[in-house]
């Protein structure tokens, strides 16, 4: 049946109701009540007292209230009621779905969060069964992708299907007691608060480790964390720095990009080692409190970091930025307040939860449950996914259909970018802001499939073709030690697109590195680690997907610098010379040094992203498929935007093909010898797709199917770039381009580290011998795991070894108290009282002519602005809430920012 509601307080027609006539027809049956000649805005359905019959709720506004009505509907036919639980997926089921066979018929339904406006229809399931009295068969497919089937199910009962457990009818005690378990969501659980009070590390180090568990547990945003990682090493220098004269602070007493943070200095302390660290910790302990207040993983972030403060010995209630006081406490928070204050500033939208401010996308969506690349309006542009249910890389539940992460990005204010690299593009009247730009990629001409096609075609069919490799059985055995990979120069880089075809192995996978004869620390040959091809390739895919522990790739580089600092055979000597580092000086200045980099890489590789808005190969592979072919004119299905064929891996559909279809309906479509999907994995624990046949319009990457791909254009790779610049600033930083002792490695042991198909079938080792090695793998694993073709990997690889550069050589001048072209100082504003009462005149005294003054809570919502005439201004703010405030000032020269508190 079908309820309308159409808000009568604008519209001249109430409410309707439309009876579905046995599936024939609808017919009005709208009785005066519910016409609800009121603001109707929302509307929901449940049985709400359990009769069979789904009775209606309708949401007014403007006084109308909530009307309920119940159902009295007589011989309305037999019924079938399903409540979902579960277990290994979300507790609620949410986007689980639910087909109902009876009579030849498929009834299909699905638990969504939100029905429509304003309303929410009730989370157990309603099928009507007409005038049979059970369901020949219910199918399950749960959030996870694994599926459940029951027969012969009796009609006009109310059911509890417990994942992975039983069909039964419902009891509240058996629901309650699924509901009450430990959830089971996540397949790595999240840490416990942990003791961080370790006398090894110093207190940089601890914080950096809270730090990235808090990115574990927060959505998947490699933007949002790298400039998190940034402001995080940040706060943490300029709290040691600010104890020395030999540095020269990021932040204290400098104007960046017009924000000026007033500092006069602090005197000495008697104990420089205890008040850095003090400093330090609150700095950190502010700040990351402030980052993560709204994460989904709060609940556990939060008391870790009060956890470690304790540990610490530092009080929290200490909330005073009064550091002339002498007490680091103060200066900590002083630095935390002015980076939160910058952060509201610099071109995030922090405060409108990083919200897009002007991007949409070109292309509908793509329902990756049905075949084909539907409609897509530019093959060239990215077309956004249309899932079940989407859960990220760190396992929350977001909805249905991610918007892309981040496409202005370009314009957030960065570390070490040189405006000599900057371009300011504009599309569909909107700027974009851009960093090295590369250039455009290859693109697809659909209708004659001229231009650069035949490279967009090469590059996006290579990526179907490597993941044939996923499989561990096809008795493909390699050397992935760093005997037989890696090794590979800058100048081996192709420099343009056609280059690529002889730098990636179209067919056997992988590049043209070719290993080391010898260990160069050891002297020794490296020890050869032969494996089945398929686990290479999965673990390969899965650990550079997410990092070990789902840190997202510049947590992971962290984690990585983290694993090198704490080697046996590393000394802490900046660039391999000179005597060596305490433990906190090196950490300081290795993560002011990666952390710009990393923020420096977000910037640009997501401006590239957001102007280009390049494609991803589910929708890319799938769209030329649907094309035809472009190999022969004289072969059916032929098309010159069409996929090349490849025997054995790309060809067309026969007559007496498996895949052909009950009718022959899929003759002469394409097919590909791939990696099969998800939808071959019914139990993810014990469950692997295989490689084999499919048609390609149903293609699918090397992802679990709550993910796919993540939501952002390809063009250009942040693994890559990211990678690329964290190696080099690790190469730069440590002063040898190995790691310690000659060989990094990461064990994925056998059966245990792969999650959403069973594997690796046996132990695999990653394996390193340069830091660049692991760059270069990173790269090959977001091939392999369908997320990019070739023309987004390489001018990653370029872009992002630049970056590097740029961002340790900059450090550089930092630590040595050699940094220029800092912006002059701009003059402080004074306000007084401070705190000042609702009673009481603020008076605001500044030095800038022409200037703006702005009012904001702490979420960045203005409450008060206006124009300032003259340098000294007196505000009445009795009509402004209580608590603590932002004052902002635009001036000429750039932004001035304060902290003010209202009282009663």
């Amino acid at each position: 049946d079908i309820y309308m509601v159409n808000d009568y307080g604008y519209s001249p027609y109430p409410n309707k109701l439309f009876k579905n006539e046995q599936g024939a027809n609808f017919t009005n049956v709208t009785p005066a009540t519910l016409e609800s000649r009121k603001a109707s805005y929302g509307a929901a359905t449940g049985d709400f007292n359990g009769d069979g019959l789904m009775d209606l709720v309708v949401g007014n506004s403007s006084g109308g209230g909530l009307q309920i009505f119940q159902n009295k509907e007589t011989n309305a036919g037999h019924w079938l009621q399903l409540t979902l639980a579960g277990t290994s997926s979300n507790k609620f089921a949410v986007g689980a779905s639910v087909k109902v066979k009876v009579n030849g018929q498929t009834l299909m339904d699905e638990i969504n969060v939100g029905s429509g406006y304003a309303s929410q229809n009730s989370s157990t399931l309603h099928f009507g069964l007409g005038s049979f009295t059970q369901a020949d068969e219910v199918i399950i497919r749960w959030p996870n992708g694994s599926t459940e089937t029951y027969t012969n199910v009796a009609a006009d009962t109310r059911y509890l299907a417990i994942e992975k457990e039983s069909l039964a009818p419902f009891q509240k005690a058996n629901y309650q007691q699924v509901l009450s378990h430990p959830s089971a969501l996540l397949e790595k659980t999240p840490p416990a608060p942990q003791n961080y009070n370790v006398q090894y590390h110093s207190a940089a180090r601890k914080w950096n480790e809270v730090l990235i568990n808090a990115i574990r547990l927060d959505f998947a945003r490699p933007t949002v964390h790298a400039r998190n990682l940034f402001h995080f090493s940040v706060a943490v220098y300029d709290a040691w720095a600010a104890y020395t004269d030999q540095a020269t602070p990021f932040l204290l007493n400098k104007s960046v990009n017009g924000f000026f943070t007033p500092f006069n200095g602090v005197t000495a302390p008697r104990d420089v080692v205890s008040a850095r660290n003090e400093a330090i910790s609150y700095a950190a302990f502010r700040l990351l409190l402030h980052r993560f207040k709204n994460s989904p993983g709060a609940a556990t972030s939060t008391p870790d970091m009060q956890l470690l403060f304790r540990q610490l010995g530092y009080e929290e209630a200490y909330t005073s930025t009064d550091y002339a006081s002498g007490k680091p406490a103060a200066l900590g928070n002083y630095i935390a307040q002015k980076l939160i204050e910058f952060g509201l500033q610099d071109g995030a939208n922090e405060s409108g939860g990083y919200a897009n401010l002007f991007y949409q996308p070109i292309n509908d969506l793509l329902r990756t449950d049905l075949p084909g690349s539907q409609n897509m309006v530019d093959c060239n542009r990215w077309q956004p996914l249309k899932l079940q249910v989407f859960i990220d890389q760190n396992g929350n539940v977001q909805g249905t259909t991610p918007p892309f992460l981040s496409p202005e990005w370009g314009g957030v204010v960065p570390f070490a970018l040189k405006s000599t690299d900057k371009k300011v593009m504009n599309r569909n009247g909107h700027d974009y802001t851009l960093y090295h730009d590369p250039g455009i990629p290859p693109q697809l001409d659909p209708v004659n499939g001229t231009g650069q096609s035949s490279e967009y075609k090469w590059g996006f069919s290579l990526v179907s073709i490597w993941a044939s490799h996923l499989s561990p059985t096809d008795g493909v055995m390699i050397d992935v030690s760093p005997a037989s990979m890696g090794n590979i120069a800058l100048s081996d880089y192709p420099t343009t697109v056609t280059g690529y075809r002889s730098f990636y192995k179209l067919t056997a996978g992988g590049d043209i590195g070719k290993g080391y004869t010898i260990n160069p620390k050891t002297g020794q040959p490296y020890a050869p680690q032969v494996v089945p091809r398929g686990d290479y390739t999965r673990v390969l895919a899965e650990f550079w997907a997410d990092g070990p522990k789902s840190e997202t790739p510049p947590g992971h580089w962290f984690t990585l610098l983290n694993y090198v600092s704490d080697h046996p055979l590393f000394e802490k000597k900046f660039k391999g010379i000179g005597t060596k580092m305490d433990n906190l000086e090196w950490d300081v200045k290795a993560y002011l040094a990666m952390g710009g980099a990393l923020h420096d890489v977000a910037i640009t590789a997501w401006g590239i992203k957001g102007y280009y808005d390049g494609v991803r190969p589910i929708s890319a592979i799938r769209f030329m498929a649907d094309k035809g072919q472009s190999s022969d004119a004289a072969q059916p299905h032929y098309h010159p935007a069409g996929i090349p064929l490849q025997p054995g891996l790309v060809e067309l559909v026969k007559a007496g093909d498996p895949l052909a279809g009950a009718n022959g309906e899929h003759i002469n479509k394409i097919k590909l010898y791939t990696w099969r999907g998800p939808s071959y994995i019914t139990n993810p624990a014990t469950d692997e797709a295989g490689v084999g046949w499919i048609l390609a319009e149903n293609w699918f990457p090397y992802q679990r199917p709550s993910f796919v791909t993540p939501p952002f254009a390809g063009y250009i790779s942040g693994h890559s770039t990211y990678s690329s610049a964290g190696a080099e600033v690790l190469t730069q930083l440590t002063g040898d381009e190995y790691f310690p002792g000659g060989l990094g490695e990461f064990e994925a042991k056998k059966n245990e580290y792969l999650v959403f198909e069973e594997g690796p079938s046996v132990d695999v080792k990653l394996q390193w011998a340069r830091y660049k090695d692991a760059s270069d793998q990173s790269s090959l694993s977001r091939i392999w795991g369908g997320i990019h073709p070739p023309a987004d990997d390489i001018p990653g690889r370029l872009i992002g070894k630049e970056i590097g550069n740029d961002a340790f050589q900059l450090a550089v001048k930092y630590f040595t108290n050699t940094v220029t072209g800092i912006e002059p100082a701009l003059p402080s504003a004074q306000l007084y009282p401070n705190p000042v009462s609702k009673r009481q005149k603020l008076q605001l005294i500044h030095a800038s002519t022409g200037a703006s003054l702005q009012i904001m809570d702490v979420t960045g919502r203005t409450l008060f602005q206006t124009s300032l005439t003259e340098n000294t201004t007196e505000l009445d703010v009795s009509h402004l809430p209580t608590g603590i405030h932002i004052v902002v000032i635009q001036t000429p020269k750039g932004t001035i920012a304060s902290r003010l508190i209202i009282q009663e």
